[in-house]
C-alpha cells in the first residue's frame, strides 16, 4: 500500500457535526491489518475530521496502523490483540429488537445528534439507524435494522468498515439507557473479531451490554447478528462520558 495514501471522510458520515462516524474509521483502519484469527484493537487519540485528508501508515507499532493528519499527528491506532472475552448474550429475537428500536424511536433520550450511525433523522439510504432500545426483561439494549441496498457491495453483503459501525452506536446506547450515562459520550476504544463476510439483505440485529462503569468511563460489549441469531461480529468498546458541567 502506498503510504501516501489518503483517505476524507465525507460529512455525510459524522458522528458528531465535523467529526468522522468512529465506527467507520475504525473499520477502515483495521482493514489495514492483515486478517487473523483474533480481533483488532482500534484507539482514538484526536477527533479525525470530516472532509479533511488524513493519512493511513501501515507497518507501525509491531505491525498495526496508524492515522494521521496532515501535520502527522496521531489521531487513531490499530493493532492485533486477543478476540474479546466473557459471556457473549444470545442476540435478542428479530421481534424483541425491533420493539425496543420501536420504543427508543418514540422516547429518545435527549442530546440526539444526525448521526450515521443511530441519527433518527436518518433514512435507510443515508445511515444504518441503529436506534438501540431497551430490551425488556433483559440487560440488553438493540435495534433490528435493515441496510439500504445502496449501502450493500455488490454480493449484498455489509461492507467492513458498516461492519464495524454497527459495532458502535449500540455501545453508547448501553451506556445511556443501561446506565445512565449522559450525552456527549465518544468511542475511546473499539475492540471487535468479525466472523466473515455479513449478508444483510433480510435484515440484522445489533445489540449492546453493559460491562463496567468507572467514573466518566464506561465499557461496553456490542455484537451484530444475522436476523435469525447468528452472531456475525463481536466486540468490546471504551466510552468515555464528557465532563461535569460547573453550575452557576
Amino acid at each position: 500500500m502506498d503510504s501516501m495514501e489518503t483517505i476524507t471522510v465525507p460529512e455525510a458520515l459524522h458522528g458528531y457535526p465535523g467529526v468522522a462516524f468512529g465506527g467507520y474509521v475504525a473499520g477502515l483502519l483495521a482493514g489495514r491489518l492483515p486478517a487473523g484469527p483474533g480481533a483488532v484493537r482500534v484507539d482514538f487519540r484526536r477527533p479525525v475530521p470530516t472532509g479533511t485528508a488524513v493519512r493511513p501508515v501501515p507497518g507501525v507499532a509491531g505491525g498495526g496502523a496508524a492515522l494521521l493528519d496532515a501535520d502527522g499527528v496521531l489521531l487513531a491506532s490499530a493493532s492485533a490483540v486477543a478476540a474479546p472475552g466473557g459471556e457473549l448474550p444470545g442476540a435478542p429475537a428479530w421481534a424483541e429488537a425491533s420493539k425496543a428500536a420501536d420504543a427508543y424511536r418514540a422516547d429518545p433520550p435527549d442530546g440526539q445528534v444526525d448521526c450515521f450511525g443511530c441519527g433518527l433523522g436518518r433514512t435507510p439510504a443515508t445511515g444504518l439507524r441503529l436506534h438501540c432500545g431497551r430490551v425488556p426483561g433483559r440487560d440488553l439494549v438493540a435495534a433490528a435494522w435493515t441496510p439500504d441496498a445502496g449501502l450493500l457491495d455488490a454480493d449484498g453483503l455489509l461492507p467492513p468498515e458498516l461492519v464495524w459501525g454497527a459495532l458502535d452506536c449500540p455501545g453508547n446506547a448501553a451506556g445511556r439507557l443501561l446506565a445512565g450515562g449522559p450525552e456527549g459520550a465518544v468511542t475511546a476504544a473499539l475492540t471487535a473479531r468479525v466472523r466473515g463476510a455479513v449478508p444483510a439483505a433480510s435484515g440484522l440485529v445489533s445489540y449492546a451490554w453493559l460491562l463496567g462503569v468507572e467514573g466518566r468511563k464506561c465499557r461496553v460489549g456490542t455484537a451484530l447478528a444475522s436476523r435469525e441469531g447468528e452472531v456475525h461480529a463481536v466486540a468490546e468498546a471504551l466510552w468515555v462520558w464528557p465532563r461535569p458541567q460547573p453550575r452557576g
